[in-house]
This record gives structure tokens, sequence and C-alpha cells, in this order.
């Protein structure tokens, strides 16, 4: 009970210090700029342009009505932690607001793009890492995608976002605007995903060997780590092969290599980086 009670307030603690590092790229880099890298927020950066609406306000407006269409089309299972981290982002834009009033670190479209993207990919990849979201074009793109099942999520996704980037250029009647944006939502996707998977990561071998079972014992003995044999059959002797599958972390990989290549100096080897592996040896399965 008390492991749940922490690891449940880790988590909002890390979607409220994502949604606070969101607000200092929205409001800091990208609002002044007028640099929207698609999204809800990048569309209230437009709203705030055209109607003087503040972007705090936009990201409610839109997001609240798209929280609830979502409860009733595809259920609560995006629960309480979407609406605290919506909540909490509009909270962070207005206070950021307030207290950070008339300050611009830079005026430079280039710069303003990268940092502010960084900032807030960050942001939303702390967000996405604590298991929320913070609604916008992910949740409006599971929605559509309930109408529209033959196109993804993704493809739906990215159809919204360019077409908040494309808006933002339209409205400032300057393709500049949304050639930066573009640049802006790439780094916040870059970024976000890096701090979801970011240097958690092992790699995971397919290793095809006369020698497999020597090999094999070697693995467990001096790495420490498990095998699965995999039926295989060469297709042009069509002679049967048994594949060695080995996940290991990244400070084993050398040490693999050179333990097969010891044993069997003509051994197939394939490689595959593995984002992340549950089970024993590695990731608790979270229950």
């Amino acid at each position: 009970m008390k492991n749940k009670i922490y690891t449940t307030f880790v988590e909002y603690l890390g979607i409220t210090f994502g949604c606070a590092l969101m607000s200092l790229g929205l409001v800091f880099f990208l609002e002044p700029n007028t640099i929207a890298p698609g999204g809800v927020t990048g569309l209230a950066i437009v709203i705030q342009k055209i109607a003087g609406v503040p972007i705090d306000v936009s990201n409610l407006v839109i997001n609240v009505p798209l929280f609830i269409a979502g409860i009733f089309i595809l259920g609560g299972s995006f629960g309480a932690k979407t609406g605290y981290a919506t909540l909490s982002l509009s909270a962070f834009i207005r206070i950021f607001t307030i207290f950070g009033s008339g300050y611009v670190p830079t005026n430079d479209l280039l710069l303003s793009s990268i940092f502010g993207g960084v900032v807030l990919g960050i942001g939303i990849g702390m967000v996405f890492r604590s298991g929320g979201t913070t609604g916008g074009t992910d949740l409006a793109g599971a929605i559509l995608n309930k109408y529209l099942p033959n196109i993804s999520i993704p493809k739906l996704m990215g159809i919204l976002d360019l077409l908040v980037v494309i808006t933002a250029g339209i409205v400032v009647r300057n393709i500049d605007t949304s050639l930066y944006s573009i640049i802006s939502l790439y780094i916040v996707t870059q970024m976000a995903d890096f701090i979801v998977d970011g240097l958690n990561y092992s790699k995971a071998f397919y290793i095809i060997s006369d020698r497999y079972d020597e090999i094999s014992g070697k693995i467990i003995s001096d790495l420490d780590r498990g095998v699965t044999i995999l039926e295989g059959r060469g297709y042009y002797t069509g002679a049967d092969k048994n594949v060695i599958l080995c996940i290991v972390d990244r400070a084993q990989v050398a040490n693999l290599k050179k333990l097969v290549y010891e044993i069997d100096e003509r051994a197939f080897m394939m490689v595959n980086t593995v984002h992340e592996v549950l089970g024993e040896g590695f990731k608790e399965v979270k229950k």
C-alpha cells in the first residue's frame, strides 16, 4: 500500500514538473514569437495572436471539451492524470505569464524555436513518462480514430499538428513562422521521445552458430544473462539452425561480442536496440 502511494506521488510530481517546464517553453520562447509547434498549446498561441485570448484560457477551453468527449467516446482509461495535467499546464502558464510579464529571453526566431522546443519537449516527455498526457492532439487523434479507423492515431496527430503550424504562418502572414514552427515541432517530438525512452535501452542479440550450446552456457555463467533458443532453418541449405536470443544492458554489449567470437569467430550476429525490457533481470513489471 505504501509503495503504491509513493509511486503515485512520484508520478504526479513528475507531471507537475513536466507541466511547469512546458509552461516555461511556451511563455518565454514560443508564444512571444508566435511559434506554434502543433498541438492545442500551439493552437492557443495562434488564438492569442488573432483574438488576444490568453493561452492558458484557450488551453482549458479546448481541452476540457476534449476531455469530456474522451470519457464518453474512449472511456475513462486515460483517467485523472490527464485532467490534472491539463489543469496544471494552464495554471503554470498563468503563473509564469503574471510573474514573467514582458520578459523575453530572445527575439531570434531560430533560437526561440530551438530552445522553446527543447524545454517544451522535455516537459512533455516528463508528463508522458509519468503516465499522463495533457490532452491535446493525442486525445483528439484517438477520438477521430474511432470514426476514421483506417487512419492511424499518429497520422491523425501529425495532420492536426501540421494544420496548426500552417495556421500560425497564415495568421502572421509570414511563411518563416510556419517553417520555424516545424523546426520546433520536430525538436519537441525528438526531446519527448528521448525523455520517455532516454538512455534506458538494452540490446537484443540474435546469434547463429553451430556452437550455440557452448555460447549459451558461457553467457549464463559469465554474464549472468538468460538465453532463449529459437528454431530456424537456412533457406538456401535447408539445414536446421538454432538461434540464440539474448538481451543485455549497454554495459555488456562489448563483453558479449567478445565472448561469442572467442568461441566461434564465424558466428553470425544481429543486434537490435530495445527501448524497454520488462521481466526478471530488467525492469520490474508494474501491476
